[in-house]
C-alpha cells in the first residue's frame, strides 16, 4: 500500500458510521494525510422515485439544514476544516467521485453492508464507487450490532 495523502470520508450518518469514521481518521493519522468529508443527498424526486403532487422544496430545506449540521458536528468530531467539508446534492456515487477528482483526493473511505443476492444486483454506492473510482476505496463492512 503506497502513501495516502488525501483521504475523502463518505458519510452517510447512519447508526453504523462510526466504523466508517474511525477507520478514516485511524488512516489519516497513519499517513499524516488531509482528510475531507463528504455527504450527499439524493433528490427527493430521485431517492423516492417519481414526482410528488405536493412542493417538497421546504422538506428539502429542513433535511439539508440537518444534513449540515451533521456534517459540521462530525468534521469538528474529526478535526476537519469547514473548506474540506463538503455537503452535495445529486446521484451519490457520481457526487463522491467528482469531489474526490476535483479536489486530488487519493483514497475513498465509505461503509458497506455486504449485501448479497438481489440487493447486490440492484446495486450499491459502494459497488458503484469501487468500479468507477480511478483511485483506492476502501470499503469498511458494516457491521448491524456495532455502535
Amino acid at each position: 500500500m503506497g502513501q495516502y495523502h488525501h483521504i475523502l470520508l463518505a458519510a452517510d450518518f447512519n447508526a453504523e458510521s462510526a466504523q466508517v469514521e474511525q477507520r478514516a481518521a485511524a488512516l489519516r493519522d497513519t499517513f499524516g494525510a488531509s482528510l475531507s468529508i463528504i455527504h450527499v443527498m439524493e433528490p427527493i424526486s430521485i431517492a423516492y422515485g417519481g414526482e410528488f403532487p405536493v412542493d417538497l422544496g421546504d422538506l428539502h430545506k429542513e433535511l439539508e439544514k440537518q444534513a449540515q449540521t451533521q456534517l459540521r458536528e462530525l468534521g469538528q468530531k474529526l478535526n476537519v476544516p469547514q473548506e474540506r467539508q463538503f455537503l452535495e446534492v445529486g446521484i451519490t456515487e457520481k457526487e463522491i467521485l467528482r469531489v474526490a477528482e476535483e479536489n486530488g483526493v487519493d483514497l475513498i473511505v465509505l461503509g458497506s453492508h455486504g449485501r448479497h443476492g438481489l440487493a447486490l444486483l440492484l446495486g450499491s454506492t459502494a459497488n458503484a464507487v469501487l468500479h468507477h473510482a480511478n483511485i483506492d476505496v476502501l470499503a469498511v463492512r458494516l457491521n448491524k450490532d456495532s455502535k
